[in-house]
């Protein structure tokens, strides 16, 4: 969620490299779909494609979301949707933050 709202290349880098590391290890269940998400979300923001490539037919999203365990969050648009809805609150909630007085 944080890099998805700092919003730059080099974030989108790091989602890149985290999902290169951690998707081709079907057996573990971290934040693969948070950060796919956060990722296609990024795209969408800076105009870029770095989610693309693992979403391709027989990628490696296809690949961990079908090796084992069994994984029931299988949808990274609706990871994308759910990091744009915590984005948003996160900005409106800063518009209404008074900053202390010194």
């Amino acid at each position: 969620m944080a890099l998805s709202g700092f919003g730059t290349s080099a974030d989108a880098a790091l989602l890149a490299a985290y999902l290169d590391r951690y998707l081709p290890r079907a057996d573990l269940f971290y934040d693969q779909p948070r950060a796919l998400g956060a990722l296609l979300h990024l795209d969408a923001r800076l105009g870029t494609g770095h989610a693309a490539r693992f979403l391709t037919p027989g990628g490696l999203w296809q690949q961990w979301t079908q090796g084992p365990p069994a994984k029931a969050d299988r949808d990274p648009q609706g990871a994308c949707k759910f990091i744009g809805q915590l984005c948003s609150f996160v900005q409106e909630s800063a518009r209404h933050c008074t900053p202390p007085r010194r």
